[in-house]
């Protein structure tokens, strides 16, 4: 008969260590938000906290001429939360993060005179704009909201998408804004949406409210191309156009008037640009309590440019302390 040996006292007891281990993975803890993709600055001092939310500021700083700045460091900048100063904890130049981009078309008729200038300036933006680690996605714009593709970097699927925009009736521009963003809600890196319309909107279900906060939610950086129709007011619909340049300010991204292929073409390369040369500011707030579910950001700059004129700083307005739903 075959003797069994005996193990020695210490292997029982690794086991158990091992059995402990394993079971305090499968708890899942609850962790802080992860830093974002991209190259780690010295300045990174840990990648979780725990049970403390890293809020993300995507900051584009420009000069008196509207061009991006690049050549900022840390501590040019200064960090508020409803006043209160922050510690910056990751500063990172932006050129790395992959971007998640949702491209809005509006096809409605109102912007029928202008559907081929904008699918023309739209395929040349998407062509500069998109490398390996970039995602889009093609959305059409009428009374519905129809994603054509899903978010890729495959240009062949891009193309086909805006290839097959077609007009039709109504125009949801808040419904746009909402649908597109809760796209953008769980991606990471940087997210975008770039919008396209003439300002008009006639059958959206959301509101100005519900879809700057579902903006504001997805930390969606909103960039509204505004057609304009004519040069006089006529046939403009200014309360649309006043919403969209709101929206833009306070998501940090920027609106553009276009009349013409040309403008559209220098609206496309300006967002471009900007992508290119955007800060990563995080920051963990110190505070846990707060009177509002909405808290303010501020981002301050120490510098000016070398004639002394001071820069020009874009970021979201704040952010919802609750998760969205």
């Amino acid at each position: 008969m075959r003797r069994t040996r005996a193990l020695p006292p210490w292997f029982s007891l690794l086991c158990l260590l091992c059995l402990l281990g394993v079971c305090a993975l499968a708890q899942d803890p609850q962790k802080g938000d992860r830093i974002p993709p991209g190259p780690r600055s010295q300045q990174d001092e840990s990648t979780f906290r725990v049970n403390v939310r890293l809020v993300n500021v995507f900051t584009t700083v420009t000069n008196s001429r509207g061009a991006p700045v690049a050549d900022l460091t840390k501590d040019d900048f200064r960090l508020l939360e409803d006043g209160v100063p922050q510690t910056i904890k990751v500063f990172e130049k932006e050129s790395a993060i992959p971007l998640s981009i949702a491209l809005a078309i509006d096809t409605s008729p109102s912007t029928l005179r202008d559907f081929k200038l904008e699918v023309s300036s739209a395929r040349k933006f998407v062509h500069s704009i998109l490398r390996a680690e970039d995602r889009l996605s093609v959305f059409e714009v009428t009374e519905n909201i129809d994603q054509l593709t899903r978010f890729t970097s495959d240009m062949r699927e891009i193309e086909h998408g805006i290839d097959a925009l077609h007009t039709g009736p109504g125009t949801s521009i808040y419904d746009a804004i909402f649908l597109c963003s809760d796209s953008l809600l769980d991606r990471e890196g940087r997210k975008v949406l770039v919008l396209i319309t003439d300002g008009g909107d006639t059958t959206s279900k959301a509101d100005y409210n519900s879809a700057l906060r579902r903006a504001q939610q997805a930390e969606a950086i909103v960039y509204s191309i505004i057609v304009v129709p004519v040069e006089a007011d006529a046939g403009r619909n200014l309360g649309g156009e006043h919403a969209l340049i709101q929206i833009s300010k306070d998501t940090g991204g920027k609106y553009y008037y276009a009349e013409g292929e040309q403008q559209l073409d220098e609206a496309f390369r300006k967002i471009s640009d900007e992508l290119r040369t955007q800060y990563l500011i995080a920051f963990y707030p110190t505070r846990r309590v707060s009177d509002s579910p909405f808290r303010r950001i501020q981002v301050e700059l120490n510098k000016k440019d070398p004639e002394g004129r001071p820069y020009q700083v874009r970021h979201r307005a704040g952010y919802y302390t609750a998760p969205a739903k």
